[in-house]
């Protein structure tokens, strides 16, 4: 019997195996539907089609870590760790990711800050709050080299099996624990149970949790437009940090920069079948460009995740039209009222850095996302001291998904005894480093008893 089994080896779950594996002589056993990090490869990487099932740029050890690899070390964002936690015991969490993150190599990436008091002080008065933090950005290559080196203590430390789907999760008697039950017959037993599937388990775990009485629910699900703009106009906001994370808010709605990239290009993001504009920092391109990107989200809860997903599947694919359409407007053709053409878009002075199908947006989107997009950029447009150039083009759309909520103490510990949700998993983070923080947590947890 193992002492801890964790299911998922996505950011969460390997900071939760490698605080065991510093910390404890008990037996750890990590699982994951994907593949370990050498074998990982999106088919769509090479140019051709993928499934989008159990995708190798999703599964696999590491997980979403192994995209761009931004840690933004913060609780004003990315989850509700400062809530549950506080601000000092938060903090001192973010810290050990960063030293466990730098043990492998992530200390060439030097870290920037988000904040500024003074910027701070100019955006209150303007209707936008500054969102604040202290930034490690790996990018892809660094990121997989981190992983790279993570893995190998790993493996050294505690046991790991890769491309191995639970099928069911038996709850043992007299509380010794669970025994998870594989295809073909295979069982393992456990003491301890940590759930780290992330948002790709999302589909598979409320069929293993309905029989032991557990049932995850509400769903965010964040969509928002991708904004391409002249990489000067945001100098004044910028002069003090790489980039800046803002916030409007009215009573129906807030929205909230994502993804700044000075200097980076827009690529297309394909994700639950779906395809979205995504944004890429200029350390990804072969080289840089004189535009600015960031994607506006406008957060929205479901009931469940089924209907997250059908609301996402019905606003994205209605733009993608069954194909991998990308829709694009002029922000001054949008406050006109007239649709963007090939002719205009051709000679704008902002060139798109992804191609994309002109189009009328008020013609393909719910009004929320373009009222909140142009009260957004009203604010900024205040905080600046001048006008938001014309050109500036505006992508439909972007997404950011969520696993739904789970149920569970502070410690992520569910109802049931020695049966834990940490990461996105648990509803609870929404970021690289928060997911990591829970993992060290609930290690913590499992150590001191």
């Amino acid at each position: 019997m193992y002492d801890i089994t964790i299911i998922g080896a996505g950011v969460s779950g390997i900071f939760a195996a490698h605080t065991l594996m510093e910390h404890s002589s008990g037996r750890v056993l990590l699982l994951d539907k994907g593949k370990p990090l050498e074998e990982r490869s999106c088919p769509q990487e090479r140019g051709l089609s993928c499934d989008c099932r159990d995708c190798s740029a999703y599964c696999g050890f590491g997980g979403l870590g192994r995209s761009e690899g931004k840690y933004n070390f913060t609780g004003d964002f990315g989850g509700e760790l400062e809530e549950m936690f506080g601000p000092e015991a938060l903090a001192e969490l973010m810290n050990e990711v960063d030293r466990v993150l730098c043990l492998y190599g992530a200390s060439a990436a030097e870290p920037y800050r988000t904040h500024s008091d003074k910027l701070a002080d100019r955006a209150s008065a303007s209707g936008l709050k500054l969102l604040t933090s202290t930034v490690r950005h790996l990018g892809t290559k660094l990121s997989s080299q981190m992983l790279e080196g993570f893995q190998t203590a790993l493996q050294s430390g505690i046991d790991m099996r890769f491309e191995t789907t639970v099928s069911s999760i038996e709850q043992l008697k007299r509380g010794e624990g669970y025994r998870l039950h594989f295809p073909g017959g295979d069982t393992v037993d456990t003491k301890n149970l940590l759930l780290a599937t992330g948002r790709s388990g999302s589909g598979w775990l409320p069929g293993i949790l309905r029989p032991l009485g557990l049932e995850p629910r509400v769903t965010r699900l964040d969509l928002g437009l991708r904004l391409e703009m002249p990489g000067g106009q945001l100098d004044s906001i910028l002069q003090e940090t790489f980039e800046t994370k803002l916030r409007y808010t009215e009573t129906e709605f807030s929205a909230t920069t994502y993804c700044m990239n000075p200097n980076g290009g827009i690529v297309r993001k394909r994700q639950e079948g779906l395809v979205m504009a995504d944004g890429q920092n200029f350390r990804e391109r072969d080289s840089g460009s004189r535009n600015l990107n960031f994607s506006l989200f406008i957060p929205r809860h479901f009931a469940t995740l089924e209907l997250a997903n059908q609301y996402a599947a019905k606003i994205i694919g209605a733009v993608n039209r069954g194909g991998e359409r990308i829709a694009v407007q002029r922000l001054a053709d949008l406050l006109a009222g007239r649709r963007t053409t090939a002719a205009a878009l051709a000679a704008n002075s902002v060139q798109p850095s992804l191609e994309a199908d002109p189009a009328q947006l008020t013609e393909e989107l719910p009004v929320l996302y373009i009222q909140a997009t142009l009260k957004f950029l009203e604010a900024l447009e205040r905080l600046l001291g001048c006008s938001i150039n014309g050109d500036t083009l505006l992508y439909a759309l972007d997404g950011k998904f969520y696993a739904p909520k789970m149920e569970t103490d502070t410690d992520f510990q569910t109802a049931l005894p020695g049966l834990y949700a940490i990461g996105d998993c648990s509803g609870r983070t929404h970021s690289l480093s928060q997911a990591a923080a829970s993992g060290i947590h609930a290690a913590r947890r499992l150590l001191r008893e």
